[in-house]
């Protein structure tokens, strides 16, 4: 059931930012550098419409940004305290649900290569691998979902 999922409001974005951090802060020591979706604009992302949340108070974050042939979930976090609920099944739907709602063919992403959960996590619910590159200090992988 992802229909509790909405459009962020400006009054979500300090909330948005703490559950961002929280999901990605543990990431720091093994990667060497503060994950991207930390350093995010996140007012920004709320005004353009990107980000979706999720609970009350929030637990859960989407940061989508459509393009004319996929779209591209930049970021998605949920709250450790939240995790275990099923946030973490609920919020890659409601990816490909909205995908779906929009017209396009698949899902894209990128995670970084030392992020192994995450890579598992795609892989479980369908990604596969695009390429591997390096941009910046940033060792990514990126991945695509078809939609059927």
């Amino acid at each position: 059931m992802t229909d509790d999922i909405r459009l962020a409001a400006e009054d979500d974005i300090s909330r948005v930012k703490a559950v961002t951090d929280a999901a990605y802060h543990h990431y720091i020591e093994r990667i060497g550098l503060v994950p991207a979706p930390m350093q995010a604009d996140h007012a920004a992302n709320v005004a353009a419409g990107r980000v979706y949340v999720t609970g009350d108070p929030l637990t859960g974050v989407l940061v989508l940004i459509p393009a004319a042939d996929h779209l591209y979930l930049d970021s998605i976090a949920v709250d450790p305290d939240a995790q275990g609920t099923g946030l973490g099944r609920r919020l890659p739907a409601f990816v490909e649900e909205h995908a779906r709602r929009l017209g396009v063919p698949e899902v894209r992403l990128l995670t970084n290569a030392m992020m192994w959960e995450n890579r598992k996590m795609y892989e479980r619910y369908g990604y596969e691998v695009v390429e591997r590159r390096m941009e910046g200090r940033y060792d990514r992988i990126h991945y695509r979902k078809p939609l059927g």
